[in-house]
């Protein structure tokens, strides 16, 4: 996924910067990137945090960068940010989204007289540099982040530093945010609203979908309008986003208590205690205790000193391995007992299944599940939810080509499976019940999701759960 930071300031900016940066962490699992500009020059430094936390691995560029303009990211794949050349003069990029179209944006540039692109030891090129030279195939970079939108399909968030500002570009539909803090001396654009809270931003919009603006340590300037119609994940409600960042006026904390409520008013499952898989099912058990009246408790425990969230490692293999370790379990709130436990999703089922399967072990009675969103359907398009190469690694299409016989499954068909009300529904979840070893499995319904968001349906992009595509 990734996360990036941005700061414009009348005052030296790194501190702002590094923290601002650091508070994206849970984003992005192989590299961090800064780059700031100042009477030196441009700045840049980039590490690998795949096995040391962000702030460690750039505790001394912490001592030695200086300027009053930064941009900083998090990286699932590419390193950045990168520091750029052009007819447009210097500038530092980065970047977070997802590109479909690759090659043949990068056979534009190469018969717009681009010469080459670095190749990176997977032998794909660096989509943060593609992007760059797709911006600089326009005479000013806010026509070539206008062009961005234009020519790119999937979704794509820049941040350009040049000299004088910084600007920011959200996605065409939005499905990403990107929100700008003010305080009395700096303007900030974050991905997360959280990382701006303990620094002494308050906000001061959120740009809109397609919008483009402008930091200065003086002000933020619209360059671009917002498009009207926008598609924003819902997934960052459910699981991406930190409990205590709000997007577009809706926040995460208060979303995932009210989806518990819901998913909580038409359940009826007799249990002794309610429990989240941490962390983005904490908050929904939470809700739906508050609902139920049933008592909230820890079974097991994350231990979080060393070990990252499980989706980040590259591999199924380490994301098992490490959600396995990582959870410690309490055996006096587990023996004997009927457990009802929430969880954002189920993708591939691996890891829920083994966690159920450790709450028997250390002695449950009954292991009832819950998660906040529909079943997954679709792989998603838009952005790096997940690498997987194809959508039979979601366990929910594999079960409906097994229950079709078929390697095929039209799209009118898995609309089918994905009406709550439907047979077919009801067969879906009662296979994945059983292949899982649950005593029940239920799911929140789409309707209960958006409602607990809080935005019309038509703002957001629910493609994964129901294949419905707005370009």
């Amino acid at each position: 996924m990734g996360g990036f930071f941005a700061v414009a300031s009348k005052k030296e900016c790194i501190v702002d910067l590094y923290f601002g940066t650091d508070y994206h962490s849970h984003l992005g699992p192989r590299r961090g990137g800064l780059a700031t500009y100042g009477p030196e020059g441009f700045r840049r430094s980039i590490h690998n945090i795949e096995n040391a936390a962000f702030r460690s691995k750039f505790e001394k560029d912490f001592e030695t960068f200086t300027g009053n303009l930064g941009i900083g990211c998090i990286s699932d794949y590419e390193p950045q940010p990168l520091l750029i050349n052009s007819h447009l003069g210097s500038f530092a990029i980065t970047t977070v989204g997802r590109v479909k179209n690759i090659p043949e944006l990068k056979e534009m540039c190469f018969k717009n007289g681009m010469a080459h692109f670095h190749e990176m030891t997977n032998g794909e090129i660096n989509v943060t540099e593609l992007m760059a030279a797709i911006v600089n195939q326009k005479p000013t970079i806010l026509e070539g982040l206008k062009y961005i939108h234009e020519v790119v399909r999937g979704s794509m968030s820049v941040l350009i530093m040049t000299k004088e500002g910084i600007y920011c570009s959200r996605d065409k539909l939005g499905r990403m945010p990107i929100i700008i803090g003010q305080k009395e001396d700096a303007f900030c654009a974050t991905f997360e609203s959280t990382a701006f809270m303990n620094l002494g931003y308050h906000h001061y919009k959120d740009v809109g979908p397609g919008e483009i603006v402008y930091l200065t340590p003086e002000s933020c300037t619209t360059l671009e309008k917002a498009n009207e119609k926008m598609q924003m994940c819902a997934f960052m409600w459910v699981y991406y986003g930190y409990p205590t960042s709000t997007y577009e006026g809706r926040n995460v904390e208060v979303m995932r208590n009210t989806c518990g409520k819901l998913m909580a008013r038409r359940d009826c499952v007799d249990v002794d205690v309610v429990a989240g898989v941490p962390d983005s099912g904490i908050a929904h058990a939470v809700g739906y205790s508050n609902e139920t009246k049933r008592p909230y408790g820890r079974p097991f425990i994350k231990y979080t000193p060393t070990w990252p969230r499980s989706f980040t490692p590259s591999t199924q293999a380490e994301r098992q391995l490490i959600a396995k370790m990582k959870l410690i379990p309490v055996h006096e709130q587990i023996k004997d007992k009927k457990i009802l436990l929430i969880d954002d999703s189920i993708v591939r089922g691996t890891q829920l299944g083994e966690t159920t399967q450790f709450l028997y072990d250390s002695g449950a009675k009954e292991v009832h599940i819950r998660t906040a969103c529909p079943p997954i359907l679709f792989g998603c398009k838009f952005l790096n939810f997940s690498r997987s190469s194809s959508e039979m690694a979601l366990l929910s299409r594999r079960i409906i080509c097994e229950l079709e016989q078929t390697q095929e499954v039209s799209h009118e068909i898995l609309q089918q499976y994905a009406d709550p009300d439907s047979k077919k529904y009801a067969l879906l979840v009662e296979e994945m019940r059983k292949r899982l070893n649950f005593t029940t499995l239920d799911f929140g319904r789409l309707d209960e999701l958006v409602e607990s968001i809080g935005l019309e349906k038509c703002k957001l992009c629910t493609y994964c759960w129901d294949g419905v595509e707005a370009e």
